[in-house]
């Protein structure tokens, strides 16, 4: 008999929002979602997934303190900034690392290693917590990053080698991207990260909307 799994499980994900500095001003990296997927349809998005149990092999060490406030939620916040360098490698093609090499990678991660690169999280940034509310078709306990693009090796506008999951690959200027089609938490975020950009945000803490039961709470991560 086939082991049933719970979509509406609370899973742990990680996701990545990528800034460069354009004509128009700081930009980020989004692509939008398929029509028929089961999460968010047509929603653009920053690239970011779920925890892979592989990920805690990855050799990457989170730094601090954004290594500390994602220990007060998880075990293991190393597992998480791997995670989300996965993400961002698959869902785009871009690949945040530095070079050297790693003996017997873990298959989701032997295309990155072939490159010659090791995952590097030296320039993550925790910026963002959210739980997603009861009653979606999928529930993620997400943490966003920032990181600035000067961190991916090769060229930041070729996707040729991403998957299929994410469409219209672009950079946004900033100013810009709350117009586009988004989830709300993807609004949030972008307010917090447009913050960052002009140095209004709380450097100190990490906001957090926990909706792991019915009732909606907000709070921050010292």
């Amino acid at each position: 008999m086939s082991e049933t799994i719970d979509k509406t499980a609370i899973r742990d994900a990680a996701t990545i929002v990528l800034l460069r500095q354009g004509a128009d001003g700081p930009a980020v990296l989004m692509g939008q979602r398929g029509a028929t997927a089961a999460f968010m349809p047509d929603k653009f998005v920053f690239p970011g997934g779920a925890l892979d149990g592989t990920d805690a092999l990855v050799p990457v060490t989170m730094p601090d303190p954004c290594r500390g406030r994602i220990a007060q939620g998880h075990t293991n916040p190393d597992a998480l900034a791997a995670a989300a360098i996965r993400e961002m490698w698959e869902e785009t093609g871009l690949m945040m690392g530095l070079p050297g090499q790693w003996n017997d990678p873990p298959a989701d991660w032997a295309g990155f290693a072939a490159h010659g690169l090791r995952p590097n999280a030296d320039g993550l940034r925790f910026i963002f917590r959210a739980i997603t509310p009861p009653g979606r078709p999928r529930r993620f306990d997400a943490r966003f990053f920032l990181a600035d693009a000067g961190a991916i090796m090769g060229d930041l506008d070729d996707f040729s080698a991403a998957c299929e999951e994410l469409s219209h690959l672009h950079w946004v200027p900033l100013s810009e991207a709350r117009a586009l089609n988004l989830p709300f938490i993807t609004e949030v975020v972008l307010a917090e990260v447009q913050a960052i950009a002009t140095g209004k945000n709380r450097p100190d803490t990490v906001p957090f909307f926990d909706n792991s039961t019915g009732v909606s709470a907000f709070r921050r991560i010292a």
